[in-house]
């Protein structure tokens, strides 16, 4: 607990009264913070701090990177910034060893200040010069961490491209025929042809590497740290995250496998308008990186470029690819779903080449003034062609039905109106694609059947969405569609068998649980898979106390 002793050592409090010490030593939190513990995240609410013994570490994420920016030493104060200018924490403060400090709740402070107006005069001061520093921050060009140079239609190059951008990885892209590749990577082996050469910041240089090399080369986590989890959460998608999130935050052992980058599919939306507490809305790889952060934070381990092989479900064992194998005692199946393919002649040929399923943020700057084509109907093709709209010289939306309003919401509908720029073409689809080493122009048939050629400069499909669970056991039951069936549904299909009813988000496996797309549901919002996934653990708990393992 504080005293006033406590209080009168902070120089900004120093001048104070007896009266205004003693308020501060009775409302001020007293917080006591072993080395690596946090006394404010970043993007925290504000409140004023004052370093009381100790050291206080102050970092920030910049680009995904964690930056150092000072120290806080006993007297000194942090959180001026968001209490003078009524914002949250721009960084975080954590202990570099044993520490305690004081936490003045707002209301307090300014009952205070209001009493002795110097304390407010200095405070801001002090933020003056502060948030000078973090001008000065922002100012600085964000520091790549490699360099990949290769041709811009290499299907391996735009696969690394959009593996990096997902992971929140800064790079700077070069092509084989840029007049700046000399200065860029002076020396570079003009042996090497056409081939994708990435270098790290430390000089590493990789030949063609697998996403799964180049991840391991940044230090992304790729291999498990133990053999046994409480829990396993198969897809980092945002059913996955939410698991992960309140999977390690109630104490469970939590790991994620993900094949690509955390985000899912929403990972690829270029906005997401209508998601709770966002107003002016969020795309959906910030969405992705702020639950990858949340989740790392409590203890959950995260692998990318991992995918599962098989499962021994009598073992509850998970095989990963490279068959390297971890126990589980319970599972998570958040895989979500696969993006459905079209069937046409060269379709496949040219993805990445011009041609992509979903649309990342990232990918809108190859658009930028040209014609470009999105298949689809639904809030992803609204929300891709919104964003695309700033680049994009035209955006068309290839539509097959009558109208949008059919599958679309309609304050998407509303914007995609304000935009003269963005094109619907109803009763239209895709006959043809051409090109020879990328996507130049597609074939359309409109209305009343007759076929027009279009240049296009990049087409994006957002078709639908079908379960990707052909590798699941069969003892795992799913629907024609491959839907995987939980809680009543796995009653009413006859697959199941335990003397309990199963949970609500439960296989027809006891103790294998699934949420978000892939399980068989009528709704598919981001929304709701946050909150299954969230359930799915609440559930994990109930299972693990009856069958006697809590």
């Amino acid at each position: 607990m504080l005293n006033i002793d406590d209080v009168r050592a902070v120089p900004l409090f120093s001048t104070l009264g007896a009266a205004q010490l003693q308020c501060l030593a009775e409302t001020a939190a007293d917080i006591r913070l072993e080395p690596g513990d946090y006394a404010v995240y970043e993007g925290g609410e504000r409140a004023l701090f004052a370093v009381l013994t100790g050291r206080i570490e102050v970092v920030k994420l910049v680009e995904g990177i964690e930056r150092h920016l000072g120290w806080r030493q006993p007297g000194s104060i942090f959180g001026e910034i968001p209490i003078v200018f009524g914002t949250v924490f721009q960084g975080s403060f954590r202990a570099a060893e044993a520490s305690r400090v004081m936490r003045v709740d707002p209301r307090w402070y300014f009952t205070i200040a209001s009493q002795a107006p110097e304390i407010s005069e200095q405070l801001g001061a002090m933020a003056r010069d502060r948030i000078s520093g973090l001008q000065g921050l922002a100012a600085q060009p964000p520091k790549s961490r490699l360099t990949l140079v290769g041709h811009r239609w290499d299907t391996l190059c735009s696969d690394l491209r959009r593996f990096l951008g997902r992971n929140q990885v800064t790079f700077d892209w070069i092509t084989r025929d840029s007049p700046d590749l000399a200065a860029k990577w002076p020396g570079l082996d003009a042996a090497d042809g056409d081939e994708a050469v990435a270098r790290l910041e430390d000089g590493m240089v990789l030949k063609r590497p697998t996403a799964r090399v180049l991840a391991q080369a940044l230090g992304l986590q790729t291999r498990p740290r133990q053999t046994e989890y409480d829990t396993v959460i198969i897809g980092g998608g945002p059913a996955g995250l939410a698991a992960a999130v309140y999977g390690a935050s109630e104490g469970l052992s939590t790991v994620v496998v993900e094949r690509e980058a955390p985000g899912g599919q929403a990972g690829t939306s270029s906005r997401i308008e209508n998601y709770l507490g966002f107003p002016s809305g969020v795309s959906g790889d910030e969405l992705a990186i702020r639950a990858l952060q949340q989740a790392r934070r409590l203890g959950a381990e995260i692998l990318v470029t991992r995918s599962v092989n098989g499962m021994d479900l009598e073992k509850r064992e998970v095989r990963l690819d490279g068959e390297e194998v971890i126990r589980a005692r319970t599972i998570v199946l958040a895989t979500g779903v696969s993006w459905r393919r079209l069937n046409l002649e060269r379709f496949d040929k040219l993805i990445g080449k011009g041609i992509y399923y979903g649309a990342a943020r990232s990918e809108a700057g190859i658009t930028h003034g040209l014609d470009v084509h999105l298949i689809g109907a639904g809030n992803s093709a609204g929300q891709a062609a919104l964003h695309f709209a700033n680049y994009a010289r035209t955006v068309n939306l290839l539509v097959r039905g009558d109208s949008l309003e059919k599958s679309m919401s309609r304050y998407l509908i509303e914007q995609l109106a304000r935009k003269s720029n963005v094109i619907a073409q109803l009763h239209s689809e895709v006959q043809a694609v051409h090109g020879d080493t990328n996507l130049t122009a597609i074939d359309v048939r409109g209305p009343g059947g007759k076929v027009s050629r279009q240049e296009c400069g990049g087409l994006f499909v957002f078709i639908g969405a079908d379960a990707d669970t052909e590798w699941l056991p069969e003892e795992i039951a799913r629907d024609q569609r491959g839907y995987v069936l939980t809680g009543s549904d796995v009653v009413k299909a006859a697959n199941w068998s335990h003397k309990r009813d199963p949970y609500l988000l439960e296989t027809s496996v006891p103790g294998v649980f699934a949420c978000g797309d892939v399980r068989l549901s009528p709704v598919k919002r981001v929304a709701s898979a946050v909150g299954e996934g969230s359930m799915a653990i609440a559930l994990i708990h109930q299972y693990l106390a009856l069958e006697g393992r809590a």
